[in-house]
């Protein structure tokens, strides 16, 4: 199960937020959530929980992809070979 971060991401523009509007309210730096929402920083399941709460989303669902996508299968042959 991966986060969909572009679902994250449109949900965000979708609100009228920017990312300095969600960091503020995280109390990290704008920085650390933009690194976040393009995928250089693992988001955990508390942080996704807090960022949903923040854009008003009651089912995170949304957000996860369930299938496995080809570059992660062509990962997962190469660590099994």
């Amino acid at each position: 199960m991966f986060v969909n971060l572009k679902r994250l991401k449109a949900e965000r523009v979708a609100k009228g937020m920017t990312q300095d509007e969600i960091s503020k309210n995280l109390e990290w730096s704008k920085a650390k959530y933009t690194k976040l929402e393009n995928g250089y920083s693992k988001l955990g399941a508390d942080d996704l929980a807090k960022i949903a709460n923040i854009i008003g989303i009651e089912d995170m669902n949304i957000f996860f992809n369930f299938d496995v996508d080809e570059m992660e299968r062509e990962r997962t042959k190469q660590l099994v070979s």
